[in-house]
Order: C-alpha cells, then sequence, then structure tokens
C-alpha cells in the first residue's frame, strides 16, 4: 500500500506564455498554481501529493522533476489532449490572465473529488490552490470531513460585497487562507481587514495570509489575535510568476513540521524568492535544500 503524503495539492496545471513589462516573452513555459506550490513545499523536504489534470502538451521534464523531488504524482489525470494555456501579461505592476482560444477551460482543468487516490485521504493537510469557485467548494466540503485533516485555500473568485456570503460559508471549514491582493475587494484601505475578516467568519478559519507582492504583506492568527506584516524578500525579481503559490508551498511545509506562523512564513519567502529568481518555475527547479537554507539564514540575519 502507497504511504499517505504529508501534504496534498489540489489544482491545475497550465502551460503559461509570459509577456514582461518590457515586451520580453517565454512561450510554452510549465506552469500552474498547483505546480509551483509543490515545488516551494517539496524544496524543504515536505511529502507532497498532486491532485492535477495535465495535458498531452505539459512539459514532461518538469513532472519528472517534481518525481525526483518525492512529489506523489498518482493523482495526476492525463486528459488525453492538450491542456489550459494562457497568457501572462505584465503591464505597471498589474497581471492580466487570458486564457487561450481553443483551449480547455479553468473547470474542466480542475480535478474533482474523484480524482484524488485513496491513499492520499490520510494526508494531514490539503491545500486548495485557485479554482472555480464551485470546485473549490466540492473539494471542501469533502476534505472537511476528514477527521484531524487541516485545510488552507487559495481563491480564485475574488471576495467582495456579492461574493461574501457564500465565501463565509465555505471558509468556515477551512483552517488557512491565503488571499493575494487581486482577490480582495472588501476594504483594501483597512489595514486590519484579515482580523477582522477571521473574526467575522469564525468557524474553523484560524488563520489569514494577505500577499501583497512587492509590497510584502500581512498575516494574522486567531489564537493570539495578533497581526504581524513582513516586507518582501531582499533578492533580485526576474519574473514574478508563481511566488505567491511558492510562498504557500514553502508556508505549509514549514507548518508540517510544527513551526509556528511568523517562522513558517520565514519558508515560505525563501521559496517565493527563488520563484522570482528565473523565468516561470526554472528558479524553484534549480534550487537546492541548501541554497534554500542559506537564504533562509540570510533573511533571519537581516530581520
Amino acid at each position: 500500500m502507497n504511504a499517505a503524503p504529508d501534504l496534498v495539492i489540489l489544482g491545475s496545471l497550465i502551460v503559461d506564455d509570459i509577456e514582461f513589462t518590457s515586451g520580453a516573452t517565454r512561450l510554452g513555459l510549465a506552469g500552474g498554481a498547483a505546480l509551483y506550490a509543490a515545488l516551494g513545499a517539496s524544496l524543504w523536504g515536505a511529502r507532497v501529493g498532486l491532485v492535477s489534470r495535465r495535458g498531452t502538451d505539459y512539459p514532461v521534464a518538469v513532472l519528472a522533476a517534481l518525481a525526483d523531488r518525492g512529489v506523489d504524482l498518482a493523482g495526476v489525470v492525463d486528459l488525453g489532449r492538450p491542456g489550459g494555456r494562457t497568457w501572462l501579461r505584465y503591464r505597471a505592476g498589474r497581471r492580466t490572465i487570458e486564457p487561450q482560444a481553443g483551449r480547455p477551460g479553468h473547470l474542466e482543468i480542475s480535478p474533482t473529488v474523484d480524482d484524488i487516490p485513496e491513499h492520499f485521504l490520510a494526508a494531514r493537510h490539503f491545500h486548495v490552490a485557485p479554482m472555480p469557485f464551485a470546485v473549490q467548494r466540492a473539494l471542501v466540503d469533502r476534505l472537511s470531513r476528514l477527521p484531524g485533516a487541516r485545510i488552507s485555500l487559495d481563491p480564485n473568485l475574488p471576495l467582495r460585497s456579492d461574493t461574501l456570503e457564500g465565501w463565509r460559508h465555505l471558509l468556515r471549514r477551512v483552517d488557512l487562507l491565503l488571499v493575494g491582493q487581486d482577490e480582495v475587494q472588501l476594504a483594501p484601505s483597512a489595514e486590519d481587514w484579515p482580523r477582522q475578516f477571521a473574526l467575522d467568519v469564525g468557524g474553523r478559519l484560524a488563520q489569514v495570509i494577505a500577499k501583497r507582492g512587492a509590497a510584502g504583506g500581512v498575516l494574522y492568527d486567531r489564537a493570539s489575535d495578533s497581526s504581524t506584516a513582513w516586507q518582501a524578500g531582499p533578492w533580485p525579481v526576474v519574473e514574478p510568476t508563481g511566488a505567491g503559490d511558492s510562498l504557500a508551498g514553502g508556508v505549509l511545509s514549514g507548518q508540517l513540521v510544527g513551526q509556528p506562523l511568523e517562522l513558517a512564513l520565514q519558508r515560505g519567502l525563501v521559496s517565493a524568492s527563488l520563484a522570482l529568481a528565473q523565468w516561470g518555475p526554472d528558479g524553484l527547479l534549480e534550487a537546492t535544500l541548501a541554497r534554500a537554507r542559506a537564504r533562509l539564514a540570510e533573511l533571519q540575519a537581516a530581520s
């Protein structure tokens, strides 16, 4: 019988064509939130299982690299045809995501409950990456009934006044919310919105990580009723794709070994910095645990 991973990541695998502010482009890069989260966690030695759907055009070398890192790919379903592909365009600090015509939509490339291998259900933590709301709702409904399992979620549908009630119902069954600045349209001027939001939602929602890209972010922990702001790491940025998802993977790897959220966040910042270091996932694919530990020491010395 296969051993259960410690962390199961559920999300999409997408081929990215990237156009940066300068006009520089890179085509056919392996992408998708699930890839970056898996790389960000497995970098630190976390035992990761991946649940996703891949197209025939998804770079096989990247899947092989994940397997070499010990990522269990038993939950990766072959679509049998080309999969999702998007243009990621960066302009004046903003990103637009443009699905390419003739490709499967986000719903079709998102995993379902039936795609989860049986041995994955014994994992200690499940991370639900950005996917359509209906997909995330169905997954959380199933996973929240597993005894002792923690759940984290990164939304795709923005948090705003007309979606708030649906989110409130869903997030009551989630332990950790990781949300980027583009996904929050509630009270962006309020510095303490993560605290207000967590207390309003209640239920299991114990922690909120609000990611603000180059501006850093803030994390809120309900048990201690404390908020902690952070700054982005001091390392050069080549290209920002996947940084937030890599941060999520690093944070979760730390929590799995019992680190408090503030220390786990430092792992996340290192994982994100390595995603930022090169185009696409190359920075994380080339990274070693020794390099990650060296960056962690730099970060801790600077704080």
